[in-house]
């Protein structure tokens, strides 16, 4: 009974050290897809602000031979906050939706927990 004992704790502490291995692998593989997610959307955000920013001010220029200078900037600037508004309420619900919780490693500690206490009750 001693040496079953024994083996279960050995066996528990093997289990747990494992469990904690793979939530370190698990999440580190989270972050790098939360990381590559975070630095594309800068990326091309930048890229897109700079052909932006050009649009606009041909778009201002446009403007300004049907109404005065100021009317056709805040035209514009309305426009485009509005727009800028919905992309970051977007951006907001993409980044929330990686979630960083490490389900996998949750269920088969669960599932070690199970185990372990049929283990017991036998």
């Amino acid at each position: 009974m001693t040496s079953l004992l024994a083996d279960l704790a050995n066996e528990t502490t093997s289990l747990v050290r494992k469990e904690v291995e793979l939530a370190k692998a698990e999440l580190s593989e989270k972050a790098t897809e939360a990381g590559k997610g975070v630095a594309s959307l800068a990326i091309g955000g930048a890229v897109a602000f700079c052909g932006l920013l050009v649009l606009l001010a041909a778009l201002v220029l446009v403007l300004d031979t049907f109404l005065p200078s100021w009317a056709a900037a805040l035209v514009v600037g309305v426009v485009v906050l509005g727009i800028g508004f919905v992309m970051i309420q977007s951006g907001r619900k993409k980044l929330s939706a990686t979630s960083l919780q490490p389900t996998r490693t949750i269920e088969t500690v669960k599932d070690d927990a199970r185990w372990a206490k049929t283990q017991i009750s036998q």
